[in-house]
């Protein structure tokens, strides 16, 4: 796999205002296949605490529709509340809707889901992984930022390995804990199981 490169010649950076704090937007490229993030900053990234991070693959359903069936929505309402209460810290959003499948392929698969498979087997069904996902253009960005060390806001042990095999030291793991409803059960019970998420 070839190495994420930062596109350095262009890099949006706006003030956003959210109804959980303001932040400092920034957007990035990845020259090597065209990928897309956002990262929103909150408070000095150089100061003696060291930042809370959270890596978020995009959510369509979840995020933006408020969907019941995965936990991605809460999490980041859950993650940019943590970090304006920090007053230090990235959220990366990344552009990996359903793991890494995109979202037409995301749909197909919850085709299936209603059909009865899980998640994973879902993705396993359309040719895919069971996770898709990379972490090296967003270790880039931490890296943009001078981040060396951060405590990452997550609950899956691949974006800690993800960001520690480019040199990004995670010196403490937080959870992010969201209530499981009837709707999502199955599919947390499924990331915990099949996908090694650390859950309850």
């Amino acid at each position: 796999m070839t190495k994420a490169r930062l596109r350095l010649d262009k890099i949006p950076h706006a003030r956003l205002p959210t109804r959980f704090g303001h932040f400092e937007v920034f957007g990035f490229e990845n020259e090597v296949d065209g990928e897309e993030a956002v990262a929103l900053v909150k408070g000095q990234l150089d100061g003696d605490l060291v930042p809370l991070v959270r890596i978020h693959s995009q959510c369509f359903t979840g995020d933006t529709l408020h969907s019941l069936k995965c936990d991605c929505g809460e999490q980041l309402e859950q993650a940019l509340a943590k970090i304006e209460a920090s007053g230090c810290g990235v959220l990366i959003y990344q552009m990996q809707e359903g793991r890494g499948i995109g979202l037409l392929n995301k749909l197909y698969a919850y085709e299936l889901q209603d059909g009865g498979v899980d998640t994973v087997e879902a993705n396993l069904q359309l040719g895919f992984a069971a996770d898709q996902r990379s972490y090296g253009f967003c270790a880039e960005i931490l890296k943009y930022f001078g981040l060396k060390a951060i405590r990452l806001m997550s609950n899956n042990p691949d974006k800690i390995q993800g960001v520690s095999s480019e040199g990004i030291e995670v010196v403490e793991r937080i959870p992010l804990v969201v209530t499981a409803s009837s709707l999502s059960q199955a599919y947390l019970r499924t990331k915990k199981e099949k996908l090694g998420h650390l859950l309850d």
